[in-house]
Parts: C-alpha cells; structure tokens; sequence
C-alpha cells in the first residue's frame, strides 16, 4: 500500500479543507441587520411593487385607487376622483366612511390612520367584517406607497370632522391633527408624490396611462362614478385633461365599445352577472367573437387586473368549451368537435371577465396571477348555465358560433398536419423542403441572417446577384399577395404565395407562431420606391401583423429603402429614396450645376452593384424596422385600423378617405 500513489482527486479535497479561505470582514452578531418599519420596502422595491420602472410607478397609482375601489364595492363610496397635478403629484379622493382615526387598540399611542400608513400588513382587509371582498388582501398597499413617495398627504372626513396628517418618505412629519368641521363632507383624500431617489429623475406619471385605469375600474363596478382632472400642461396627447366615467352596464359597455362595429360570429355579445350566493362573492362578464382578430383576454378580481389570467381564467374556458361541446352534441354534431380544444374556442375572441371574491390568492405582492382553485370551480358554474342558455335560446347563433369555432378548429388541426420547415442540422445534414423560388442563404444560424421579400422575377434576378450569398436569402413574389384581412381562412390557405412565404419563415402562423423557430434574424420588405410597391408593403405587413403578430412585436420585419431617383453630376452619383430627398440632394451637393436625373421603374431596373450599395449593405442602406409601440401593445387599437382599412367592408375605406383627405399634400400624392 505505500507503494501506491494517492489518488489525484484527494490532494483537492486536501487543498479544499486546508487551504485558508479569503480575507474578509468580521462576520458576528453585529453583521446582523434587522430592517423596521418600512425601511425593507425602501431597500426592495421590487419585492412589493416588481422593480422601479414605469410600470412599478403606476403600480403606486393603482394600489391607490384600488382602496377606494373596495369601498365603492362594499357600497359604502358612490364617487371617486383621480387627479394628476404638477410637480408629479397624484390625489385620489373618494366619499366613503374615511380611514379609521381613532387610537388603535394595539398602539394605543398611534392612531388608526398612521398604523395603516406605517405599517406593513396592516388594514381592515384580512377579514369579511369590514369588507365582503377587496382588492387590498396583504396589508401592504397603501403603507408600500408611503414608503416610497416623498410626500404623502391624508386627509380624512369622519363624523364630520376633517383630520389630516403628513409624511415623507414613509415617517410621519406631523402629528394627526384635527383641521376642524366638515358637515358635507366624508371619506379619504390620499395625495402622493413619487420619491425620485427610488424612480429616478425623470420618473412622471403618464396621463393617458392613468386615464386608461381610472376608465376601466368604472368599467367594473356600475355602481360607481369616476372623476378624472389633470393640469393642461402634463398632457402631451388626446387624453382630455377632465372626464367623468360610469357605466350602468358594466364590462359589456366596455367590450362593446373595443369591438365597435367589426362583424362578429354572433350579433349578440354573451354577456351576463352572477353572484355565488353565501356572500361568496359575484361575477361579470362578456365576450364577443370577431371574424377577424387576435383575440384578448382582459382579467380581473376584486378590480385588480390579472394580466396572466390564473384560476378564474381557467374557469371561464372550461365553461365555454364544454358548452360549446354539449350544444354540438344538440344539434347532432358530436362526431364534428370529438378534437375540438379550448383554444379553439378562446383564440380570436375578445373577452372581459371581472370576478369578486372573498380571501382571493394571487401568484404574488403585484398580483398578475390568480391561484385561488375555488374560482375556477365558481366561474364554470356560473358562466356555464348561462351560456347553455345562450346557445339555445336562439339555435340559430347557437349554430352560427359553433360553425365558427370549428372552422378555427379544423385550421389549428390543418396546421398541425403540415410539416414543420427547420432548419438543416449537424444530424441531417440537408435541408428540408423549402420553396423552390427561394434563393436560401448558407449559413445555418440565424443569428445574422436575412430574407429579402422582393417583387417579381426581374427584382428577383437582381437581389440574388447583389446579396451576401453566406447571409441573406431571396424570395420573390407575384405581384400583390392576397389581403388576408378580407380573405376567408381557406382562401389565404389556398394561397401559394402566403405558403411558400410560411414555408420560408418556417415559425407557422396565428396562436401557432413560434417566433423562436424563425429561420432568419431579420425579415425585409424589399419592394418599389413608388405606390405600387407601397401597397405590396402594405398587403404584406398586414399578412405579418395578422398571421404572425409576434414576429412584428419582437422587431424581426423590417421594410427596405431603396432609391427612387439616381443624381449624378459628372462622376459623382447620389440615390435620393422621394423628392423631399432629391431636393435636399440638389441643395446640399449639386447646387448651381446641371444635374443628370434617371428615375428607376422599379428593382428590376437596378443593376446589382448599385442594388447592393443603396438597399442591401449593412454598412451603407437604410432601413425601418416595423413594429408596436408600447403604448399599442395591446393592439386593440391597431387592429381596428387594420380591420377599418384593409378589412371586407369598403364603407370604412372610404370614410377614412372623406375624414382625412383634407390633410393630404396635393403636391405629394404620386398619380
């Protein structure tokens, strides 16, 4: 045995139990912190609103606005008003009973009102006796608003009396003091100022974002009326600086007023309200089913909204399918939805669901989840019952919504069929079928890469030739491709060009898409400097809005600038995209000389190396990227242009036409 040598793995655990560790302070008791009173939320903001960004900031807005939402709802406020002022100062005022004043019993020191501003889980919220139902659960919201603005002002009329009291940065600066008789007045008058050392300098509310708030919490709860004031100068856009918003019936008027007057699958929207009996609680809801549309889902409990959705969601698609299920067994079409999924019947509907619950659970402090299992089971019951009814009180849309969810239904099952194009691995060692027009590029990654969409053979020709053969790819098309936003889904199936340009992309289109399979970093609408190619653009940007609309939010589409003239002085030539540049051009570079004008019919009149220089070289073209603004990302407002504009109904072409002609250049328009 002493002969042997050590095995090499034990001089490492040697060295790894021996070796002395690094310098470092004194780790004791002392290294202990302990982190009171509201201290923690100012250390981590993003525990309890989800970071400091712009969202995190309205997230202040709406915890607000969410108390005096659960006094409206406990049917004790019938008014609540939100006012935005200068210096970023927001008030939210509402005529309920007003915070408790009064000492409280566990501080006898402090009274009501400065325990709940200072104190975390702390309200009137964890229990049924003050309120049957609220948005406010963990004690945390108005006290984290506290904490985080440097400048907080409550005001409370109670028993007609007015109180008020002051803070900063989360510590009280005044005592509660006792401001004298109010007779006509109740409730709470919360103002606030976001503290910039947590936000940032340039941190300030946005007016139509709190606009937008405000009009969906009246949206859900009829029973209040929300007032909405903002000074003049902070808007920057058509918010209108004051609004009153109540709506007698309640998320149907909200979605009534999203789908406007875009045809839907059945005349009637299926709306309705339930309550759960035994104080459980209630809920609203509508939904409509655009021939046309991505869909949406908007979901709310206890008026907080839940962008992820959670049990109550779930609740709702079950109800929905399984009715949908048993009318087609009615109606002897049972055979027909034996693979039918609750996508199909979710995708391309537009939906609003408002849920009030007691002790709901949510997935976290900024609650974007519902997790509460008794909702889904509460949502299907109710939601179910009445949507049997709806279908067969009239079989007619019964039927009409049937065959139109199976339609979505055999083109989820039709696009599942079809072969999914990846691209050529190390395993295979080929590629798999791609269009037979498409001039691909060589290289394997997509990172990097391009496909050029051109028109006609003539452009074609040309791209090929001028590429960068390692990264970029043509595929040219014929002329103008079908307008999918007009087209039934067979037809645009039926389309050889939108298949061999799916083929292509290789990522499938509508809830299909995968933007992670696309087989190229960039996609480029390559098309004619002149009107003709602006409606090929616009037909294919429509395509990838509607048929791969995560491609278009991700950045991915972007439109080519070729040259519409060539200058040229001598043997100095400049390529201008439209006249505004020409001139600009003629200006700056040639003015007083005798300039040589050609004008290019299209691509296909381009030789390759000046096809290369102006519109496909990295280092010398110009191009835009097409996509979303933050503020559109909802794409409600988006798609009703789209469907406004390039949809089956000519009437709203032509009164966009009559209202915005007068804004037209007579000297601009290319005809």
């Amino acid at each position: 045995m002493a002969g042997r040598k050590r095995a090499p793995y034990s001089f490492v655990m040697s060295d790894l139990f021996s070796a002395p560790g690094p310098p470092s302070s004194t780790y004791d008791a002392s290294s202990i912190e302990v982190l009171e009173g509201l201290e923690p939320v100012r250390r981590r903001p993003g525990m309890y609103i989800g970071g400091t960004d712009e969202r995190a900031l309205h997230h202040l807005a709406a915890e607000v606005i969410d108390n005096a939402m659960d006094e409206a709802v406990a049917g004790h406020a019938t008014r609540i008003e939100v006012t935005l002022e200068a210096g970023n100062r927001l008030t939210v005022n509402d005529n309920g009973r007003g915070i408790p004043v009064d000492p409280h019993p566990k501080f006898p020191k402090k009274s009501a009102l400065e325990v709940i501003m200072t104190t975390l889980h702390s309200g009137g919220k964890f229990s049924d006796k003050a309120y049957a139902t609220s948005g406010g659960l963990h004690g945390v919201g108005v006290s984290v608003v506290n904490a985080l603005s440097s400048d907080t002002v409550v005001e409370v009329a109670r028993d007609k009396q007015l109180f008020r009291q002051s803070f900063v940065r989360g510590a009280p600066v005044t005592k509660l003091e006792k401001m004298g008789a109010a007779p006509n007045r109740r409730g709470t008058r919360l103002s606030f100022v976001p503290d910039i050392e947590i936000f940032g300098d340039g941190a300030t509310f946005k007016p139509a974002r709190l606009y937008r708030l405000a009009r969906s919490k009246a949206y859900l709860f009829a029973g209040v009326e929300i007032r909405w004031r903002c000074d003049a100068v902070l808007i920057d856009d058509d918010t209108p600086p004051e609004a009153s918003f109540q709506f007698p019936g309640g998320v149907a008027d909200h979605l009534r007023e999203q789908v406007g007057t875009r045809e839907c699958a059945t005349a009637e929207f299926f709306s309705g309200r339930q309550e759960f009996g035994n104080r459980l609680g209630s809920v609203e809801w509508a939904v409509a089913w655009p021939l046309w549309s991505e869909g949406s889902g908007s979901y709310y409990c206890n008026t907080i909204p839940t962008p992820d959705g959670g049990t109550h969601a779930q609740g709702v698609r079950a109800a929905l399918s399984k009715g949908l299920r048993a009318f087609a067994e009615l109606v002897g079409q049972g055979k027909k939805v034996r693979e039918l999924d609750p996508d199909d019947v979710m995708s391309g509907s537009e939906l609003i669901l408002s849920l009030f619950i007691r002790d709901p659970h949510f997935q976290s402090q900024t609650k974007d989840r519902l997790t509460s299992p008794e909702a889904a089971r509460l949502v299907e019951a109710a939601v179910r019952d009445q949507f049997d009814h709806f279908l067969t009180d009239h079989m007619d849309r019964g039927r009409a919504l049937l065959t139109f969810v199976l339609d979505r239904m055999d083109d989820r099952l039709k696009r599942r069929a079809e072969r999914e194009v990846k691209r050529k691995t190390a395993t295979s060692g080929r590629k798999l079928r791609l269009p037979g027009k498409l001039t691909d590029c060589a290289s394997d990654d997509p990172q990097g890469t391009e496909l050029f969409i051109v028109e006609g053979d003539s452009a074609g020709g040309s791209a090929k030739q001028a590429r960068d053969r390692k990264t970029q790819a043509v595929l040219p098309i014929r002329g103008k491709i079908l307008n999918v936003a007009s087209a039934t889904a067979d037809k645009i199936r039926a389309n050889s060009e939108i298949g061999d340009l799916t083929l292509a992309l290789g990522c499938g289109t509508r809830e299909r898409c995968d933007p992670d399979a696309l087989r190229y970093e960039r996609v480029v609408i390559m098309t004619d400097a002149d009107v003709d190619g602006a409606h090929i653009a616009t037909l294919l940007m429509t395509f990838f809005f509607q048929e791969m609309p995560e491609l278009v939010r991700r950045g991915h589409l972007y439109l080519a600038q070729p040259p519409l003239y060539r200058l040229t002085v001598g043997a100095k030539s400049l390529y201008a995209r439209d006249d505004a540049h020409r001139a600009e051009i003629e200006w700056k570079e040639f003015r007083g000389k005798t300039v040589d004008v050609g004008r290019f019919k299209g691509l296909g009149e381009m030789n390759p190396g000046q096809l290369r220089e102006t519109t496909m070289d990295p280092a010398t073209r110009n191009m835009l990227r097409v996509t979303l603004p933050q503020e559109y990302e909802e794409r409600a407002g988006v798609r009703d242009l789209v469907d406004r504009l390039m949809g089956r109904n000519p009437e709203h072409r032509f009164a966009f036409i009559q209202n915005n002609a007068a804004q037209v250049d007579e000297d601009a328009i290319d005809a």
